[in-house]
């Protein structure tokens, strides 16, 4: 990052009468955000991970445009809700994945780019101590530094949303409704959650870590660990501990899986895979087994957006709660952190 003190002198005084305001009416915390805005956008390692992201964007977008003509047809076959902007977001022909999965598996990565030299690079280039001279509080600095990543990673997602959804209605002419708006609008304030847990997770081992390599390969493997490990350690404990389903009654196998989805769920990215395609997708009506009981007298019909928001709350909560508790050890950790060495 570029020297922060530098930039605080055109706008900020040096007197310390008043923290809240400068002479221009802008506060400590909206100078700080615009430089890191404009850091980040500025930065190499940003527009590579934005190129790749647009390209496995369009990449996606052309398989789903190329097997939407069938999606089409088999909703028409069967009578069922077209929801043609969803199926543009969740189809796909075979070669690529759909851009969901891409964010699931890309997010983390644009996250712990965005935060795993935040403040540690901050303190080796010897501008955090000159930054908290200035007439600013501390923790000022470290949300900031939160919410310009924040707000760069919403404004990239909602335009790749606006983007798909303009082009869909330029190629197929079909009218969009108003609950597929919304529901992609959910979809992008999903991935920006998810996302943001990795900012604040990279945040917070760049405040734990005083060299910026330590935090970023800390990061990666616990990227690492969750996407790959983490289902092979379910499925071992699965098969160490479970018995065998031929000798369980279907109360027995139900309460079993729901232990497994309970595992499976303490992955990000699969907290993240399961709320996205509940809205993306009306037909899901449940993210676990459903007993007879339970299936008696329902009918087979797409669920409302409130149902689908009903079902996919403990995931959005889940990812909240995990991205709050590491901003606020990173908040509890900086306030400690001793700048001056």
């Amino acid at each position: 990052m570029k020297n922060q003190a530098v930039y605080f002198k055109g706008h900020l005084s040096g007197e310390t009468k008043n923290k809240k305001m400068d002479k221009s009416g802008n506060s400590p915390f909206s100078v700080i955000m615009r430089k890191e805005v404009a850091d980040i956008v500025h930065s190499w390692r940003f527009v590579v991970l934005l190129l790749l992201m647009v390209l496995t964007f369009f990449g996606a977008m052309y398989g789903s445009l190329s097997n939407i003509s069938s999606a089409v047809n088999d909703a028409r076959e069967h009578h069922t809700h077209l929801y043609m902007y969803l199926k543009l977001l969740t189809t796909t022909d075979g070669t690529l994945p759909p851009f969901h999965v891409f964010i699931s598996f890309l997010g983390p990565l644009l996250g712990i780019c965005l935060g795993f030299d935040a403040m540690n690079a901050e303190q080796n280039n010897g501008t955090l101590i000159r930054l908290m001279a200035q007439p600013i509080y501390r923790d000022n600095v470290l949300l900031a530094k939160f919410t310009s990543s924040l707000l760069v990673i919403g404004a990239l997602f909602l335009s790749l949303a606006l983007l798909m959804m303009g082009g869909g209605l330029l190629i197929t002419g079909v009218r969009m409704e108003a609950q597929e708006f919304l529901r992609i609008i959910f979809f992008v304030l999903i991935s920006t959650i998810y996302v943001a847990f990795w900012i604040a997770l990279s945040m917070l081992l760049s405040i734990k870590f005083r060299q910026t390599a330590a935090s970023a390969l800390t990061a990666i493997g616990i990227w690492m660990f969750f996407t790959i490990f983490y289902p092979m350690v379910v499925n071992l404990i699965v098969k160490a501990f479970m018995p065998d389903p031929a000798f369980l009654s279907t109360a027995q196998v139900i309460s079993y899986n729901h232990i497994i989805i309970m595992l499976r769920g303490l992955s990000p990215g699969q907290t993240y895979s399961d709320g996205v395609i509940t809205l993306l997708m009306p037909s899901v009506r449940s993210l676990g087994p459903l007993s007879m009981q339970q299936m008696a007298g329902a009918i087979p019909s797409p669920l409302s957006l409130r149902e689908s928001l009903m079902v996919v709350w403990p995931q959005v909560t889940g990812l909240v709660a995990a991205t709050l508790f590491c901003f606020a050890l990173s908040y509890y950790l900086f306030m400690r952190k001793e700048v001056r060495t």
